[in-house]
């Protein structure tokens, strides 16, 4: 039975990619293909079963099985190393667990589909990211939570808006996540920036700013930080919260991959001032679906009456159905199996990178060395700039980002790779990293000649 079901699906495969199955297609009937194959219905529908997971086709109650996509799409691209993307493993996603919470939701919330729902959110969701948030150590009602299109939407709403302190200033590590830079840039926030390294920031010099740069919030991702990977201990942590107390000033804490965390001592600042202090941002974009367009923040009480009207102009509300589907899934417990699973997947990934990196890397290279998350840093030398060594290896289907962008301007380093290993296949890390030293040694040897069409690129 193993090898007749496995020889349908690649027989299947085999005609999607020729292109004599496209599109829309029926498939064959179960009753044909068991006749075919000499073998059982149920050995059919096992292969079909298969292919389903694979969302290359679907059944039609009565009708049939017909194919969802062409897999000849997809041919070509197993030698394509992604260390750019930066979305979640797509082999891990639950897709059709969450497509049955879908389901859900429109019957549930039908009613809720053709109105505006609640400012803040689904109260009923509210209340189970509530118990959710339980389990990272954030303890909060959802009263003080809102509901938002993203954490992109969070920020770029506190980047915009007054705070209780009366301040105007805004505090970035350096270097930070784009997104955020690219929203103090457009709301023309005077914006300041602290260097981060996998060693933390310098403490008296977070003092100096707090007190000497009217500071309204001090932008942070305590854990797995974009572009580095770092982590703050939870004596920094503790440390940061005081003086923030201090200077009055906010922390806005954008802890997106906490789940990943394999520390189960760690804690968020948020644990450290849950009355008011920090602004707690949590997306579920990296860990589950990005297309959901869910994040939540838990606001000071004083802050919830201004960011509502300050959410309201912007969209409203966020999807009832994506808020719905959310509910029955954290209700379920799947979300917690769900990321028991990707915290073994992350973490495997990121322990082969860095043994990939001690092993290949030049040794006038460094790496940041995190223990989960998404991203790893290679340091370049001086004589290697990273938009030299991402063309070239652009021409070996190798992808790489360059962290340029995540600097303020004055902070500038044009000599950092980041790498994410949410989306590379875990069996092309190593040769991924071979190609990557090989570049570095490559332009570091001066074989690397810049020719005009060479300039134009960088």
């Amino acid at each position: 039975m193993q090898a007749k079901y496995k020889e349908i699906v690649e027989e299947i495969k085999t005609q999607l990619v020729s292109g004599s199955l496209s599109t829309g297609s029926k498939l064959p009937s179960i009753r044909n293909l068991s006749e075919k194959f000499g073998c059982s219905k149920n050995t059919v529908v096992k292969a079909y079963n298969e292919l389903e997971k694979e969302h290359l086709i679907y059944s039609v109650p009565k009708s049939g099985y017909y194919v969802v996509n062409e897999l000849h799409r997809f041919a070509g691209t197993d030698n394509v190393i992604d260390f750019l993307s930066a979305g979640p493993d797509k082999d891990s996603m639950p897709y059709i667990e969450f497509q049955h919470c879908i389901n859900q939701a429109i019957d549930l919330y039908k009613e809720e589909l053709f109105t505006y729902s609640e400012q803040q959110g689904l109260y009923s969701l509210r209340v189970q990211l509530v118990n959710y948030l339980q389990t990272l150590q954030v303890f909060t009602n959802p009263d003080r939570l809102f509901i938002v299109s993203g954490s992109q939407q969070a920020l770029n709403l506190l980047v915009s808006m007054p705070f209780p302190n009366g301040k105007s200033n805004i505090l970035i590590e350096q270097p930070t996540y784009f997104g955020f830079i690219e929203s103090a840039t457009l709301h023309q926030a005077t914006t300041f920036g602290i260097e981060l390294t996998m060693e933390g920031i310098d403490l008296e010099r977070l003092e100096y700013i707090f007190r000497n740069n009217d500071i309204k919030f001090f932008y942070i991702v305590p854990r797995f930080q974009n572009p580095l990977g770092h982590s703050y201990t939870n004596n920094e942590k503790k440390k940061i919260v005081e003086l923030a107390e201090k200077y009055d000033v906010y922390l806005v804490e954008d802890d997106f991959l906490g789940d990943l965390d394999p520390d189960s001592k760690s804690d968020p600042l948020f644990s450290y001032a849950p009355f008011g202090r920090v602004i707690y941002i949590k997306s579920f974009s990296k860990i589950f679906l990005p297309g959901l367009r869910v994040a939540m923040v838990v606001l000071p009480k004083l802050m919830i009456s201004n960011f509502s009207r300050y959410k309201f102009s912007s969209d409203f509300n966020s999807s009832v159905l994506s808020q719905g589907a959310l509910e029955i899934y954290l209700k379920s417990g799947m979300l917690n199996g769900h990321i028991k699973r990707i915290k073994d997947v992350y973490q495997h990934k990121m322990q082969l990178l860095q043994e990939a990196c001690e092993c290949y890397l030049p040794a006038e290279t460094s790496f940041s060395r995190p223990t989960s998350g998404f991203y790893l840093t290679i340091f370049l030398p001086n004589t290697v700039m990273a938009k030299q060594v991402i063309n070239l290896l652009k021409e070996k289907d190798v992808y790489v980002d360059d962290a340029t962008r995540m600097f303020l301007p004055e902070y500038k380093n044009d000599h950092m790779l980041r790498l994410s290993i949410s989306q590379v296949n875990e069996s092309q890390i190593k040769l991924g990293v071979k190609q990557i030293a090989s570049c570095i040694t490559f332009i570091s040897s001066r074989k690397y000649r810049v020719t005009p069409q060479n300039l134009l690129r960088f």
